[in-house]
């Protein structure tokens, strides 16, 4: 451990140069997906495409500096040919099956080192630095670019260009709905929806009787995340609502309670359609014909791990 050396940088820095480039790369890509499409005469809805991706790749680029209500603006604005069904995928230019056989027969499962590289890179930074973990997965991604062009030098920059609006396009407007959700739990929050919970749940839970307490916290971790789609914004409402008043001011262990709850949220992520990049991605992207038959195969496992944590929240409290 004493050859690791920890890079601390300025948390000015960090925040207003770093991840700023960081959202700036994932904005330029989006826009060109929208200029792509719109000049795609395959689409068949390629202006309404266009202002979907455009809309979205300003808000992420430029949204540091953009004044809040013109970010409020892009997100209506994107969101008006998703809700109307008009944002289509274009023309796809897809590898063939005969070129993919071909590579993978010339670099075999070394396939897989760019993608482990980009997850140890983003460990690395997030236990080694203080720097955010998005921009440690986005060097790692660029490392893994680096790698790829080494492998086959039919790997030009525009082929990675053209394949990450591929996979935008496949996914369509289900991208933006992590960044939406999160936006949504503070909004829960600030509106006093953990208040109301805690007055619905006093109805159920006696005062003092901390494993009842546990059992409704947990069910509604589940619940709440599977609305949310994202655990993280499911925590806050659910702790100021039952959390707190219910377990935590009886003297349970914070740590233990906190840390499993949002576990419990995470089985909540694992039976819902709001959570996309779990759920209908892998769906879209395997092209599989039933739209649910990810979350059909994480039913079991996902209330077996409930059972288990609940468990451990009432033992080690």
């Amino acid at each position: 451990m004493d050859a690791i050396r920890i890079i601390n940088i300025n948390p000015d820095i960090n925040a207003n140069i770093l991840l700023p480039i960081v959202w700036l790369i994932v904005g330029f890509i989006t826009i060109y997906a929208g200029i792509k499409n719109l000049m795609d005469k395959e689409n068949p809805s390629r202006i309404g495409t266009a202002v979907f991706w455009c809309s979205f790749g300003i808000a992420c680029a430029f949204g540091t500096w953009l004044p809040a209500k013109v970010s409020g603006a892009l997100v209506i604005i994107m969101c008006i040919p998703a809700i109307f069904r008009r944002v289509k995928v274009g023309k796809v230019n897809a590898p063939t099956k005969e070129y993919t056989k071909t590579s993978f027969g010339k670099i075999g499962m070394k396939i897989f080192i760019p993608a482990f590289g980009v997850a140890i890179c983003s460990i690395l930074f997030s236990l080694f630095t203080n720097i955010n973990t998005m921009v440690g997965i986005t060097i790692g991604v660029l490392a893994g670019v680096i790698i790829l062009m080494v492998y086959n030098k039919d790997n030009k920059p525009m082929v990675f260009l053209n394949d990450s609006e591929r996979f935008l396009s496949m996914m369509g407007p289900l991208c933006m709905l992590p960044q939406l959700l999160g936006c949504l739990g503070g909004i829960f929050t600030q509106a006093g929806v953990g208040e109301v919970v805690a007055s619905l749940v006093e109805k159920i839970v006696p005062k003092g009787n901390v494993n009842l307490g546990i059992v409704v916290f947990a069910i509604g971790m589940v619940l709440f995340t599977m609305i949310m789609g994202n655990a993280f914004a499911a925590i806050t409402v659910m702790t100021v609502g039952i959390g707190g008043p219910f377990i935590l001011a009886y003297g349970a262990n914070p740590v233990v309670i906190g840390m499993i709850a949002l576990t419990c949220g995470y089985c909540g992520t694992l039976l819902t359609p709001m959570a996309a990049n779990f759920n209908i991605v892998p769906v879209a992207i395997l092209d599989m014909k039933d739209r649910m038959g990810v979350i059909k195969n994480q039913i079991i496992i996902a209330g077996i791990m409930l059972v288990v944590q609940i468990c451990y929240m009432i033992a080690f409290k």
